[in-house]
């Protein structure tokens, strides 16, 4: 299921996809990944996205049925 919360938040931000996973600690690709819905991020790094989006684990990672 592709992520756009989090690609709305980075969007909101002006920020890069390139310039998030600098932030994160991660590759581009791995943030183009998890909007894309191609991969599951570890709670470790949702943690690390929300803080440099400003956001919550709710916000960004959780999925409404």
């Amino acid at each position: 299921m592709k992520n756009l919360k989090l690609k709305a938040a980075r969007a909101g931000l002006d920020m890069s996809q390139d310039e998030l996973a600098r932030a994160a600690g991660v590759s581009r690709q791995t943030i183009n990944a998890i909007e894309k819905g191609d991969y599951n991020p570890t709670i470790n790094l949702c943690i690390k996205i929300c803080k440099v989006l400003g956001k919550t684990l709710d916000e960004l990672f959780w999925i409404e049925e």
